[in-house]
């Protein structure tokens, strides 16, 4: 994720923005007779990662096994792939038999709707896109609508147009990133107002140079968190301990599903700074999602 990256961290206030003033009121709405228990999904952009082999894949597999080992480390993906084209039903099954049923997918829009049409005449895409995904069944978590920095609030009409056209057999998370969209309060305000009462996720993105679109609204008991890393500085694990207790205040309040996504430039980061995130989360709130970790590799015997 380059988007908000900066070679330079020495003036960046990394702390978190207290809570929107709506947000206690959402998980409060939010909050079901019977409480089911709270899921939190961590993962990463991409499966392929080939720096792993030997630690966190196991040494010499197929490129085909790729997904089946990650699932055993991470238990959610950001689906970047699903961006560049729309995946036919084939490979979808094969990504639903390779994770296990507690396993979820946030697919990516293609950018043929959200940059190439910006979300004009893209109803035909869009269906096609949300069939082709329906396929991944009970793995398929929030689909996620990423708007380029061109779109601005002079399409507002255009964006609540789709969403109400938007296939409700998807959950969708969308992520606002023109910087118009958070200068004027009331602005965003309006549109968060309107995501709540469509039932739409507003993405949060924690990123250098950008921290304008750390909003802090939730607008559903769903939180969508996109997380840029700097190599395990020690901004890093600050940044992991604060997400970790916000995540847990926000499951006493009323959270039922988070969404860690993880963006580091070296991928063999990713894997620690969940380790840490997860480890500090379950000593605020007890909740327990196995952490990647390095797996043992096969020795091959020796004649001496």
């Amino acid at each position: 994720m380059d988007f908000g990256r900066l070679s330079d961290l020495r003036y960046v206030d990394f702390r978190l923005p207290p809570d929107h003033p709506e947000t206690a009121g959402v998980l409060a709405r939010s909050l079901p007779a019977q409480p089911a228990p709270p899921r939190v999904y961590v993962g990463c952009p991409i499966w392929t990662n080939k720096a792993w082999l030997g630690t966190y894949f196991p040494a010499g597999i197929k490129d085909a096994d790729y997904l089946h080992h990650y699932a055993r480390q991470f238990n959610g993906i950001e689906l970047n792939t699903t961006h560049y084209r729309i995946p036919d039903a084939t490979t979808v099954r094969k990504w639903r038999e390779a994770v296990p049923a507690t396993f979820r997918f946030c697919p990516k829009l293609p950018q043929s709707i959200s940059h190439d049409r910006a979300l004009y005449n893209a109803d035909d895409l869009t269906v096609s896109f949300c069939r082709a995904i329906e396929g991944l069944g009970e793995t398929l978590g929030h689909a996620f609508l990423q708007l380029p920095p061109t779109f601005g609030p002079e399409h507002l009409r255009r964006l609540e147009r789709y969403l109400l056209d938007f296939p409700d057999f998807v959950p969708l998370a969308v992520e606002l990133r023109h910087p118009a969209w958070f200068a004027d309060k009331e602005l965003l305000a309006s549109v968060s107002a309107m995501l709540e009462a469509l039932g739409k996720v507003l993405v949060l993105s924690d990123v250098a140079g950008r921290r304008d679109v750390l909003h802090m609204r939730l607008t559903t008991s769903t939180a969508f968190v996109r997380l840029n890393g700097h190599g395990l500085v020690d901004s890093d694990f600050r940044r992991a301990d604060d997400w970790a207790a916000r995540i847990a205040s926000w499951l006493e309040g009323g959270l039922h599903t988070a969404y860690i996504f993880i963006h580091q430039k070296d991928i063999m980061h990713s894997p620690l700074w969940a380790q840490h995130f997860l480890a500090r989360l379950h000593e605020l709130t007890g909740l327990q999602v196995t952490p990647p970790r390095v797996i043992p590799q096969p020795v091959q015997g020796s004649l001496f």
